[in-house]
């Protein structure tokens, strides 16, 4: 993929280009493997998404209480004191019809699991959030407070009372298996696509045309697939009417570079120019910009779904949707994701600590708003940095964890001039210490499997409105403060 570059520690340009996307609770990890450990090939090893891991609790036993519970005045209640907590924290994912299990929306379903909330919260494992806390402050923070997850404990271990419903807060409400308002526009892959019990299987592309007669802004986008347990990863791009990406390819029905008749098309299938909707991948979230931001999608699109599916063993059929809420009008700055990337590296057999950086000047002002990491099976640890003369400012560093792919949003974005540098770095774990190495004794390349590796570091900044990507790369003159 791409041509010939330098080593593992290269400098490589910022770029616009898509290079062909790509301790828990101990038996919540256990069954994990287990399940994985079901299929077969390169398939057992693919997340399951949210659902699989992320609070695969027991049946549970209603807990006694214990001494701790003669020291809550007044005592802690469901009603008043835990829904809340489950409300804001846990139900995106923990609810009828969505990702995860158990749903934790009634007393029953808490009461029936209170134990094993109890343990995951106490040990920090759930909510889910692998942002090293010496760095950086992040809007989409699900962490509980100390106060919270004592509140927690004290429940659990005084019996999961249920207090006065009351006092209980108004119930959440959902639109389907959307955790945004209802959509205006749902826009599906017109065709289900098939996926085989083993092996693997190329990336999968369905060109979809928006019909949109006049310029949308997008204020918020989810990607919801119909089996997200069969998904590495989606991501959808937006063809401008004008774009020559994948021109002769078939629309409305599923392809895979290796379908496709016209050289160049099979080419442009691994990399291309056209800027992104949404990224999803096991963990991830929607997308919800501020007022007076929003990414722009022009008249006479195509949506462009690229497909990454893992056989888990079992086979079945995916149609993925996309579902979006338009802004209330034309925003002052517009989104657009940048990347970067280094696909050069190669990793040892048995390597416990194999690091990897890219670095890249901003060609324009802008403003940072979020990072997305991406690595597979081996990814250990990975970083954003600022380099301002002689010195490294992190911005973020994440204990990465492939089944948990996360958007880390800046609580206050930050102002970037042109010419800054950021740098990204990862470090992988081709060591047997990996639970999730498929093969501790091969060396490990860039490739899209999740057996092979990755390293992209994802990022969205805003520019002005009246600025599109190709615009922004266009390097001024003015130097870096």
């Amino acid at each position: 993929m791409g041509g010939p570059a330098p080593d593992a520690g290269a400098t490589l340009p910022v770029t616009g280009r898509r290079q062909g996307y790509e301790s828990g609770v101990k038996r919540i990890e256990t069954r994990v493997e287990r399940d994985r450990r079901a299929g077969a090939g390169h398939g057992r090893y693919v997340a399951a998404g949210a659902a699989v891991i992320a609070l695969a609790l027991g049946a549970g036993v209603r807990p006694a209480p214990d001494a701790r519970a003669q020291a809550a005045t007044p005592a802690t209640t469901f009603y008043r004191d835990v829904l809340p907590i489950l409300q804001e924290h846990c139900q995106d994912c923990h609810r009828p019809g969505s990702t995860a299990q158990p749903p934790l929306v009634t007393y029953e379903q808490a009461r029936d699991n209170a134990g094993d909330i109890r343990t995951a919260v106490e040990q920090k494992s759930m909510p889910p959030w692998f942002a090293d806390p010496r760095f950086g402050h992040f809007s989409n923070d699900p962490s509980l407070s100390p106060a919270q997850i004592a509140a927690i404990a004290a429940w659990a271990a005084a019996g999961a009372p249920a207090g006065d419903p009351k006092e209980a807060a108004p119930p959440r409400q959902w639109s389907g298996g959307w955790n945004i308002p209802e959509p205006d526009r749902v826009i599906s892959m017109p065709v289900p696509v098939n996926i085989a019990a083993r092996g693997e299987m190329e990336y999968t592309y369905e060109i979809v045309p928006t019909g949109f007669t006049e310029d949308k802004w997008v204020q918020m986008v989810q990607i919801l697939p119909s089996a997200p347990s069969y998904v590495h990863h989606a991501v959808v791009y937006i063809r401008p009417p004008d774009a020559r990406w994948l021109r002769h390819a078939p629309v409305g029905v599923p392809f895979t570079a290796s379908t496709l008749e016209d050289a160049q098309d099979r080419h442009d299938a691994h990399g291309t120019d056209s800027d992104m909707l949404l990224v999803y991948a096991p963990g991830s979230s929607p997308d919800r910009w501020p007022a007076g931001m929003a990414r722009f999608v022009p008249a006479g699109s195509d949506l462009v779904f690229q497909m990454h599916y893992t056989p888990n063993g079992r086979a079945g059929s995916d149609r993925t949707s996309v579902g979006i809420v338009f802004a209330a009008k034309p925003p002052a700055q517009r989104v657009i994701t940048l990347q970067l990337t280094n696909s050069s590296f190669v990793i040892p057999p048995g390597a416990d600590d194999y690091r990897v950086q890219v670095r890249g000047s901003l060609p324009n002002d802008a403003t940072l708003l979020s990072f997305f990491p991406h690595m597979h099976l081996r990814g250990k640890r990975f970083e954003y940095n600022l380099l301002q003369g002689g010195s490294v400012e992190t911005l973020l560093r994440v204990n990465y964890h492939f089944h948990w792919q996360m958007t880390y949003r800046l609580a206050e974005p930050r102002p970037l001039r042109a010419g800054t540098v950021l740098q990204a770095v990862a470090w992988f774990d081709n060591s047997r210490n990996n639970p999730h190495n498929p093969d501790p004794g091969v060396s490990v390349r860039w490739g899209d499997q999740t057996s092979d590796e990755m390293m992209v570091g994802f990022f969205d900044i805003a520019v002005a409105a009246s600025v599109d990507k190709w615009q922004y790369f266009q390097r001024r003159s003015q130097p870096a403060p």
